[in-house]
């Protein structure tokens, strides 16, 4: 499902903006640019992210609004120091100058103070939480949006089928008329006007009737269809759900097309099968 959010804060000593990205995918696939200093969170930002989503390409990026303040620690070169001192000592003796050797005056020296190299701050996953919980939830909220409306559309799509499958009933019993009718006369056509063996012609018949009966795939797919429905009104992930049930629903609908020996029978198959296909796609935009 396509979702979009993002948020921002403070992490790290600085200001994080991070968003997140989802769309259709069969599996959880995450995907991760972030700032280096991010970089050893990405095992708990990936549990927290699964925890979330069931499926879909979910691309997460991160940058700096304000970098963190780079913190270093200052060196004391105490010998330099030391020879400084003594060598402005020596100077103002040498030229007969007056006044004392400051503290402020011997720090001004290159090499008595000297700045270490910056240290890189580490960020703690209870820092860097909470932004990605509300970037979580405004990408929620469009998903669960998409998602309502794909839910009516496939509830659309599970009344026509529906519809379909109670006009196949509804032609299915003529239907057998309409063969035993037929056997009938071509029994009597072969015998040209001799006695037919009614057991057998009844034996005949009752295996015509079997072979063609549909009603275990007619109640078989109102099953399906039923488990959809009850699928639809559940608050955990269903695409995968109901894309086997889909499966199931194809399966009993080629059934009944493969018995149909009807051309109105064989049209209704023709229109489920679309409806069918065209509740595959939607629902590989489901989670």
């Amino acid at each position: 499902m396509t979702g979009f959010g993002a948020a921002e804060g403070a992490v790290g000593g600085g200001r994080l903006r991070l968003e997140i990205k989802t769309v259709n995918h069969r599996h959880f696939n995450p995907a991760f640019r972030l700032p280096n200093e991010l970089a050893a969170l990405e095992g708990e930002l990936r549990e927290a992210l699964r925890k979330e989503f069931d499926r879909g390409h979910v691309s997460v990026s991160a940058r700096w609004t304000e970098p963190p303040v780079a913190t270093g620690a200052l060196a004391l070169d105490l010998a330099r120091a030391r020879e400084v001192s003594d060598k402005l000592r020596e100077l103002r003796d040498e030229l007969g100058l007056t006044g004392q050797v400051s503290l402020e005056l011997v720090a001004r020296f290159p090499e008595v103070l000297v700045a270490g190299a910056a240290e890189e701050r580490g960020v703690a996953w209870a820092e860097l939480e909470p932004v990605v919980r509300r970037a979580v939830g405004e990408c929620d909220a469009m998903r669960r949006r998409e998602g309502a409306a794909l839910a009516e559309e496939l509830r659309r799509r599970f009344d026509l089928l529906a519809e379909g499958a109670a006009a196949v009933e509804r032609l299915a019993p003529a239907r057998l008329t309409r063969e035993r009718d037929r056997l009938r006369a071509a029994v009597a056509e072969l015998l040209d006007g001799r006695a037919a063996d009614e057991q057998r012609l009844a034996q005949e018949l009752a295996f015509l009737a079997d072979k063609l009966d549909i009603t275990e795939e007619l109640v078989r797919l109102r099953t399906h269809l039923d488990a959809c429905r009850a699928a639809l009104g559940q608050e955990a992930p269903v695409g995968k759900q109901l894309g086997f049930l889909a499966q199931e629903l194809g399966r009993e609908v080629n059934t009944m097309g493969s018995k149909a020996n009807d051309a109105a029978i064989v049209a209704l198959v023709v229109q489920m099968k679309g409806e069918l296909e065209k509740v595959r796609e939607q629902v590989e935009n489901l989670e």
